[in-house]
């Protein structure tokens, strides 16, 4: 593995050297080193490229690194990973895709990664996508995530996309059962010409099933965003989602947050705000010393923390 692949590494699961535990690590489009553990298996798919990651009932404390890296130009393609997470388990997962695109055609990584969380078993599910170039070609990635949360299951799901991605669109569908929760929380930045989607369902199934789901982003130049959130009630439930969005420059930002009661019960709220940065925000900041740009770089770092 040379240098830019261990920086991709760095930069998208935290990974500097062997990690501890089970890991899987794919390069350019194929598998480069895997280690599995006594509770963590870890199994190539036989009739599609992908893996299934099987977590024992019980576990605890361990985690699994499932990096994805690219430093070919032109190459394209789609995973299928499932995640079994066994009943009273409690892992933490580190995902994520980077590219470094050394000429002019198109990279691209699409996934589909499935969770089936077990009973009163807790996930914590961290997704980094970054991309970098050397040339003229584009960085695109199109993430899916379905999630099932059975009885008493918790997810926490943080993914982050801050450089470096010409075009992505995000797709998460999660149903939570019984005493379930999901928790989401999205950071996101354009600049250029970038364009991301992101698109949010969740059906709360479950009496007393909740979700939250918060999105973060900045959009900069002439990038766009779309963010859709729904939340679906259908039974005791309380739900909540929030886009808050710093539009600069020429970008455009669209929000559509969306929740649909089911039930009596089901308690569900929404929110949305996009605006450019306070003057009073910049003003502050460059009194004590900064530039107008350092003073900027300042308040999007804290507001994508």
């Amino acid at each position: 593995m040379d240098n830019t692949e261990k920086q991709l590494l760095k930069i998208i699961a935290d990974m500097e050297g062997t990690p501890e535990g089970a890991y899987n690590i794919r390069s350019n489009g194929s598998l480069a080193e895997r280690h599995v553990t006594e509770n963590v298996d870890i199994r190539t798919k036989t009739d599609k490229p992908g893996i299934d990651i099987i977590i024992r009932p019980g576990t605890k404390g361990e985690t699994v690194h499932i990096p994805v890296i690219i430093s070919e130009t032109g190459l394209s393609e789609m995973v299928y990973n499932d995640f079994i997470i066994g009943d009273d388990a409690d892992v933490t997962i580190m995902a994520g895709c980077g590219i470094h695109n050394c000429g002019d055609e198109e990279s691209r990584h699409d996934g589909i990664h499935t969770f089936f969380v077990g009973k009163n078993a807790k996930v914590r599910y961290t997704e980094r996508h970054y991309g970098e170039s050397d040339g003229k070609g584009d960085n695109n990635m199109n993430p899916t995530t379905v999630i099932n949360i059975a009885e008493g299951g918790y997810m926490e799901m943080d993914t982050t996309q801050i450089d470096g991605i010409d075009s992505t669109y995000r797709i998460t569908k999660a149903v939570v059962e019984k005493d379930g929760t999901l928790v989401i929380r999205e950071k996101l930045m354009t600049g250029g010409t970038q364009h991301a989607e992101t698109d949010f369902t969740v059906d709360l199934n479950g009496e007393n099933s909740g979700a939250n789901v918060i999105s973060r982003s900045v959009a900069k130049g002439n990038s766009t965003q779309i963010f859709r959130s729904n939340i679906n009630g259908n039974n005791l439930c309380s739900g909540h989602t929030e886009c808050d969005a710093i539009i600069m420059d020429n970008a455009k930002v669209s929000a559509i947050p969306e929740i649909t009661a089911n039930h009596l019960d089901a308690s569900l709220i929404h929110e949305a705000a996009i605006g450019k940065i306070a003057g009073e925000q910049l003003i502050k900041l460059m009194t004590l010393g900064l530039t107008e740009q350092q003073a900027e770089e300042e308040i999007v770092n804290g507001f994508l923390k």
